[in-house]
């Protein structure tokens, strides 16, 4: 079974948009947004249990980060956050990008991601 939804949060070069492909054994996310969406970073994160409390679900993640490229800074927290609420195994592509980047722009693009997260998940628990 595949399923897709797709969330777009933020306007103009603040836009995020999210793609997720959601299969019985995994989940696959494009996470893409600013002024240039492209693959800046991929990072997959597995779901394993903890190691202090075998209870609690943590992940591994692996990440490919391109030469010169941020976006594994928010791929990386992304694909943990889902790994581990969906007990899922999770691969996030993730391209945003803002020419000139201010420290508030890249704090807009963070905020309306983890929104967009956000609403994802809320999609998610309600199949």
């Amino acid at each position: 079974m595949l399923n897709t939804k797709q969330i777009s949060v933020g306007e103009g070069k603040h836009h995020v948009a999210v793609l997720a492909s959601i299969t019985e054994d995994g989940l696959t996310i494009q996470l893409l947004g600013g002024e240039k969406p492209h693959v800046g970073a991929v990072v997959m994160s597995i779901p394993r249990p903890s190691l202090a409390d075998q209870e609690t679900v943590s992940c591994n993640s692996y990440v490919l980060p391109r030469m010169s490229h941020k976006d594994d800074e928010i791929a990386k927290p992304v694909a943990e956050r889902l790994a581990v609420t969906l007990n899922q195994s999770v691969v996030v592509v993730a391209g945003l990008h803002v020419d000139e980047a201010l420290p508030q722009d890249i704090e807009l693009l963070f905020n309306n991601t983890y929104l967009a997260i956000d609403k994802l998940l809320a999609e998610l628990t309600e199949l």
